[in-house]
C-alpha cells in the first residue's frame, strides 16, 4: 500500500488584526492574520473578500464576486437617483450592493407579491440590504473575532454574526443567529449565498465538488438555460438542453446562458461540504456546514445571460446557495411546495425565538494537475481534503472539532 502524498500549508507567525477600511468603494470590516484576509461589508453584511495573503498572484486572487458595475451601500438606496443605475425591478436593492457571500433571509428568491415590492421588499429578503453594524471586536493571541449584525424593521427580525479568524489558519469560522422579534411562529427561508466571480469563476475551468446525492434543474427563462429545465440529477451528472448527459462539476461553457439546479445533500453526513477551484489557479475554496441546518444546496450560474440593469449581459458568476430551501422561488412558494424528495423546503421559527447555525469557509493551496475533491473531513485539528482518484491529501490546520 502506497503512503498517500500529503500537502501541508506553510505556517507563518503573524498577529491577528481588525480594522475598518474602504473596499471597492464600500465600508468594510477587515480581519487578517498574516495568511488570510476576510472583509465584511457594512452594507448588507456581505463577505466581499475571503482570500490568501500570498506573493503569488495565482494564489492571492479573491474568488468572491465583485460586480463590474459600481455598487453602493444598499441601505442608502434612493429610487429617484439609483433606479436609473440599477433598474426598477424587485432585484434593484440587492443588485445595488451585492458582492461575494450574502445572507438570504427571511426569503430566498423574489417577493411573493406586488404589495411586498411596493413596500421595498426585494429579492432574497431584507437581510442583504440593511446596515450591519459592528457590535464588538475581540483580538487575542490566537484569534480575532468580529461580532456584527442588523435589525430588519420591515420583517421584524434581527440577524447577527460572529466571524473568527484564528492564528496561523486559512479558515474563517462563522456563527450566525436569526431572531424572530414578533410574538408568533412563522415560516422562513434561511440560505447562505456564496457567490464567486471572475477570474476565479469562469466557464469551463471552474470546478465544483459537493457532498450531494440527487437533485433537479430549475425552470429559468425559456431558451436561455444551459441545462434541460425540470430534469432530474444524480450528482455529478445532469442533462444539457440538447439532451446530452453532462458533468455538472464544470461551470457550463455555453455562452449567454444561465442555469439553476438544486441538490439534496447527503443526510448521512454530520457536516456537508462543497469545494471550488479553477484549473488556472493554485487555490481552492471550500465550505463546511451542518447538514441538519442546511439540507439543500443550489448551483446558480450566470454566463452573460441577464441583460437587465445593472447586469447588462456582462455578468459571469457562480453562486453556491446552501440552507433550508432548494429553489429560489420565494417564501410563499416554498411553503406551498412543502417538501421536495420528502425533505422540507422551508423552516419554522417560533415567536421571540432565536436560532443559531454555523458555517466555515477555508482556503487551501492545490498542486499542479489537481483532479478535484473526493471528500472533506475534520480530523484532529485539521481539515482533510482527499483528492479524486490520485489519493493525495491536502491538510489545512483548523481549530474545528
Amino acid at each position: 500500500m502506497k503512503t498517500p502524498f500529503v500537502l501541508l500549508l506553510a505556517v507563518s507567525a503573524a498577529a491577528q488584526t481588525f480594522h475598518v477600511e474602504p473596499i471597492h468603494g464600500r465600508q468594510a470590516y477587515v480581519l487578517e492574520n498574516g495568511k488570510m484576509r476576510a472583509s465584511a461589508l457594512r452594507g448588507g453584511g456581505h463577505l466581499a473578500e475571503i482570500r490568501l495573503l500570498s506573493s503569488d498572484p495565482k494564489k492571492s486572487i479573491n474568488p468572491m464576486r465583485v460586480p463590474h458595475y459600481p455598487t453602493i451601500e444598499p441601505y442608502q438606496y434612493n429610487p429617484a437617483v439609483h433606479d436609473a443605475l440599477y433598474g426598477d425591478g424587485s432585484h434593484r436593492w440587492l443588485s445595488s450592493g451585492y458582492m461575494g457571500h450574502l445572507l438570504c433571509f427571511p426569503v430566498f428568491g423574489p417577493p411573493s407579491s406586488e404589495d411586498e415590492i411596493r413596500n421595498q421588499l426585494g429579492n432574497h429578503g431584507e437581510a442583504p440590504i440593511v446596515e450591519w453594524k459592528q457590535k464588538k471586536v475581540e483580538t487575542g493571541k490566537d484569534h480575532v473575532t468580529l461580532w456584527y449584525g442588523a435589525e430588519l424593521p420591515k420583517t421584524q427580525f434581527r440577524v447577527e454574526r460572529a466571524v473568527t479568524l484564528a492564528a496561523d489558519e486559512t479558515v474563517l469560522r462563522v456563527e450566525e443567529w436569526v431572531e424572530n422579534l414578533a410574538p408568533y411562529d412563522r415560516p422562513i427561508n434561511w440560505v447562505e449565498h456564496a457567490t464567486f466571480g471572475p477570474p476565479f469563476a469562469a466557464p469551463g475551468t471552474n470546478i465544483l465538488d459537493v457532498s450531494a446525492t440527487r437533485g433537479e434543474v430549475g425552470g429559468g427563462r425559456p431558451g436561455t438555460n444551459s441545462l434541460a429545465p425540470g430534469t432530474p440529477i444524480q450528482w455529478p451528472e445532469g442533462t444539457s438542453r440538447e439532451g446530452r448527459k453532462v458533468s455538472l462539476r464544470e461551470f457550463q461553457p455555453a455562452p449567454h446562458t444561465g442555469t439553476y439546479y438544486a441538490l439534496l445533500l447527503d443526510s448521512s453526513r454530520t457536516l456537508s461540504y462543497f469545494t471550488m477551484y479553477n484549473t488556472e489557479f493554485g487555490i481552492l475554496i471550500g465550505y463546511l456546514f451542518p447538514t441538519a441546518d442546511s439540507p439543500w444546496i443550489g448551483d446558480w450560474q450566470e454566463n452573460e445571460n441577464n441583460t437587465t440593469k445593472p447586469w447588462d449581459g456582462k455578468v459571469i458568476a457562480r453562486g453556491m446557495e446552501f440552507g433550508t430551501t432548494p429553489m429560489p422561488e420565494g417564501l410563499r412558494k416554498s411553503v406551498e411546495r412543502g417538501t421536495m424528495f420528502g425533505v422540507p423546503t422551508y423552516r419554522w421559527i417560533g415567536g421571540r425565538q432565536r436560532l443559531k447555525t454555523t458555517w466555515t469557509a477555508f482556503l487551501a493551496e492545490i498542486p499542479p494537475g489537481f483532479h478535484g475533491v473526493e471528500d472533506v473531513r475534520v480530523e484532529s485539528g485539521r481539515i482533510v481534503i482527499r483528492e479524486r482518484g490520485a489519493h493525495r491529501i491536502i491538510s489545512v490546520k483548523s481549530q474545528l472539532k
